[in-house]
């Protein structure tokens, strides 16, 4: 069994023992790269939910100290009316000065009303349109589908 033709047998049995060997290295490597992306994604998703919880904290104070700052400020334009009320009151009886504050206070509220309602139409609908368009062309493009309706090759 010593041969040119046992020898020819023994080279492909030894390059298939190296080409299974090679195929289980591959295989080793794909399952570790899977492994390590695996633990790559969910370490960067417990970073990011880390992160974001610090940063809500951080915005639920900021928010609260908005809130804070609103309120008083509030107070303050109570008392700007009602000393714009009482130094009124020195020209016309007091009555009349109050009425005056609270008419030219209501049509600022409607100038402002009237202008928010523009603003909100103009943001109707709230889908964003350019973007959701954007989303079909580019599911379009990687169907391989032309804006035209034409596919491309």
């Amino acid at each position: 069994m010593t041969g040119p033709g046992y020898l020819a047998t023994m080279t492909t049995h030894s390059e298939r023992i190296s080409e299974d060997h090679q195929d289980q290295q591959v295989g080793a490597l794909v399952a570790q790269l899977s492994t390590d992306v695996s633990r790559l994604v969910r370490d960067e998703l417990q970073l990011a939910k880390a992160e974001l919880k610090d940063k809500g904290k951080e915005a639920g104070i900021g928010i609260g100290l908005f809130g804070g700052a609103g309120t008083v400020a509030v107070y303050g334009v109570g008392a700007l009316v009602a000393a714009a009320i009482l130094g009124l009151a020195t020209a016309v009886p007091a009555w009349l000065s109050a009425l005056i504050v609270a008419v030219v206070l209501f049509a600022i509220a409607a100038v402002a009303g009237l202008l928010g309602k523009r603003h909100v139409s103009h943001a109707s609908p709230p889908m964003p349109q350019q973007a959701v368009e954007g989303m079909h062309q580019d599911l379009e493009a990687l169907k391989g589908h032309k804006p035209g309706g034409k596919v491309s090759a």
